[in-house]
C-alpha cells in the first residue's frame, strides 16, 4: 500500500493497515528523528490524529522496542496508545495515537514567561518517572547495555559526527568513545528512565506534562541517563534554567563527571 504526503513520494504501509489508514491526510515529521519516518496522519473525519513510525534494520529494532516499552508504560504514565503494529524479517510499521499539548521546546521558544513553571513541570514529572518501582521495569538500558549498542554503531559507521554536541565539535566518535572509556567506571544509581528526555518528548498542556513521547529507549539506568538530556536540551535557553531544574528535580550531590559520561554516551544514538 503506498501513501504520499502531500504530493510527494510517500512510504509503502502494509496492506492490513489500509483500513485505518484511509483518508487520512499525511504530513512528516522531521523533528527528533534517528532513521526511519515519522508521519501526523490528520484531517480524517471524526477519527483522532495518528502518528506512523516505520524503519528497516536498526531503525526497525528501534521501533519494536518503542512498540514493546509503549505497552508496558501506558500503565504508569500518559504516553500515545498502540493502534496497530506490524513486523516483517527487516522492517516495522508502529502506527499510535497523537497526544495533546505542545512539546516543553515549543513553550520554551514562544513564551518566555512561561520558563520557570516549564521547568518546574520538566523536573515533576521526571521524578515521577524516576518513581517508577525497578521490580516491575522488564527492560534494562543501563550504561553496560548502552555502552554495547553505541559500540555496534561505531563499527557499523552509524554515528553522525556532525550532530555532535558544541562541545565536541570536531571529534570523531572514536575520539568520543576514548574518552566514554576514560571516565569508567562509574557507580550506577538505577532507577527506571525514559532514556531520551530531551524537550521535543514532553508535551505539556495548562502548565503540566501530559504525556512524554519517543520511549523507545525506557529502561533501568542510571537517573542521568535523563538528568543528563534534559539538561543538556535546556542549555539553548541559557544557563539559569539549567539551574533551575537541577533544584527542581533535587539532583543529589551533582555529579559533574556522570553528567558528561552520559552526554558523550548520546552521541552515538
Amino acid at each position: 500500500m503506498q501513501m504520499s504526503d502531500g504530493g510527494n513520494a510517500g512510504m509503502a504501509a502494509p496492506e492490513n493497515m489500509a483500513a485505518v489508514l484511509a483518508a487520512y491526510e499525511w504530513r512528516r515529521n522531521t523533528v527528533g528523528q534517528s532513521g526511519g519516518a515519522v508521519y501526523r496522519l490528520h484531517g480524517k473525519a471524526g477519527a483522532p490524529d495518528l502518528f506512523l513510525k516505520s524503519g528497516k534494520g536498526l531503525v526497525a529494532d528501534d521501533i519494536t522496542d518503542e512498540m514493546a516499552r509503549l505497552c508496558w508504560l501506558s500503565a504508569y504514565l500518559p504516553v500515545p496508545a498502540l493502534v496497530q503494529f506490524t513486523r516483517t524479517a527487516d522492517e516495522a510499521w508502529l502506527l499510535m495515537t497523537a497526544m495533546p499539548g505542545e512539546t516543553a521546546y515549543q513553550i520554551l521558544a514562544h513564551s518566555p514567561e512561561q520558563r520557570s513553571a516549564v521547568v518546574a513541570a520538566i523536573a515533576r514529572f521526571l521524578r515521577r518517572i524516576h518513581a517508577i518501582p525497578t521490580s516491575a521495569c522488564p527492560f534494562t538500558s543501563n550504561h553496560e547495555y548502552r555502552l554495547a549498542r553505541a559500540q555496534e554503531r561505531l563499527n557499523a559507521g552509524l554515528v553522525d559526527e556532525e550532530d555532535f554536541d558544541d562541545e565536541r565539535q570536531g571529534w570523531s566518535a572514536v575520539q568520543v568513545w576514548d574518552a566514554l572509556q576514560a571516565l569508567l567506571p562509574l557507580a550506577s544509581d538505577p532507577v527506571v528512565t525514559h532514556g531520551d528526555y530531551s524537550l521535543d518528548n514532553i508535551l505539556i498542556k495548562d502548565g503540566e506534562v501530559v504525556a512524554c513521547i519517543d520511549v523507545g529507549r525506557v529502561g533501568i539506568a542510571d537517573r542521568y541517563q535523563d538528568i543528563a538530556i534534559a539538561w543538556n536540551s535546556l542549555g539553548e535557553f541559557g544557563a539559569s534554567l539549567q539551574e533551575e531544574f537541577l533544584q527542581q528535580y533535587d539532583v543529589p550531590s551533582f555529579d559533574r563527571e556522570k553528567l558528561d559520561f552520559h552526554l558523550m554516551l548520546d552521541e552515538f544514538f
